[in-house]
């Protein structure tokens, strides 16, 4: 097996996850700055942990070397959460047009969702970054969600976590009709939206009025990581790898 320089090897997967977490809020700005709606609510990122990426290789018979980032074509990962069901093909058509990656892998776990009920959109994109040694081009996995598909999947990379992987079957059953309610309630709310955006348009508007110190309690500081929240490795990378052997099997 081939000996890795691991802190030389990840430093443009790093690169990559913050300068595209930099242009991915700076479109989520420019559209506030609009005064428009924002299909891009926030945008979490994170590289890989060593350990996790020895554990997919090993479970998916992957060699350890140069290439082993386009075998799990994870070690770099965003995820771009949306308000609504339309904002993620409209987020999806953002990227397609975008000249710097390409896009060479996609799966719509939104209308066609997994056994377990996940929904999802992924893109697996090349993406070309500037090193000493000239532009490398790496794998980069970028996932889109509605909140409410978020909030299920963080809700059932948890209970990965504490069953090790295998969920009691009464149990499965309940997160898949939860994932049901889920999407019922996105879909609801996908056809208020306009609705919706119009009150958080108004809302914004409001900002001077008298109630506006009680408002900023609520308000979430966008450009605050939460890395610890969305990509809790230990939650989370246990499902992933479970996730991506399944896809090759």
């Amino acid at each position: 097996m081939q000996k890795m320089d691991w802190d030389l090897y990840l430093m443009p997967y790093e690169q990559a996850v913050e300068e595209l977490k930099v242009k991915l809020k700076n479109i989520r700005n420019e559209f506030k700055k609009r005064k428009v709606h924002s299909p891009i609510e926030f945008v979490t990122g994170r590289v890989k942990s060593i350990n996790s990426i020895y554990n997919k290789a090993t479970r998916l018979h992957f060699p350890i070397n140069d290439n082993i980032a386009w075998e799990i074509r994870d070690i770099a990962g965003l995820r771009i959460i949306c308000q609504f069901i339309d904002d993620i093909s409209f987020v999806v058509d953002m990227l397609r047009e975008r000249k710097d990656m390409k896009i060479f892998l996609e799966k719509d776990y939104v209308t066609q969702p997994k056994e377990t009920g996940y929904r999802g959109y992924h893109l697996a994109v090349e993406y070309p970054i500037m090193t000493i040694d000239g532009q490398k081009t790496i794998p980069v996995e970028i996932q889109i969600r509605t909140l409410g598909m978020n909030f299920w999947a963080t809700i059932e990379h948890s209970l990965q976590y504490k069953y090790e992987g295998i969920i009691p079957e009464d149990i499965k059953l309940r997160l898949v009709e939860s994932a049901k309610a889920s999407y019922t309630l996105d879909n609801e709310m996908n056809k208020i939206r306009d609705e919706v955006k119009d009150a958080q348009i108004e809302f914004t508007r409001k900002k001077e009025s008298p109630i506006d110190p009680l408002l900023s309690i609520v308000e979430l500081d966008l450009d605050v990581d939460t890395e610890s929240v969305y990509f809790d490795e230990k939650q989370i990378e246990l499902q992933e790898d479970k996730e991506e052997e399944n896809e090759h099997n």
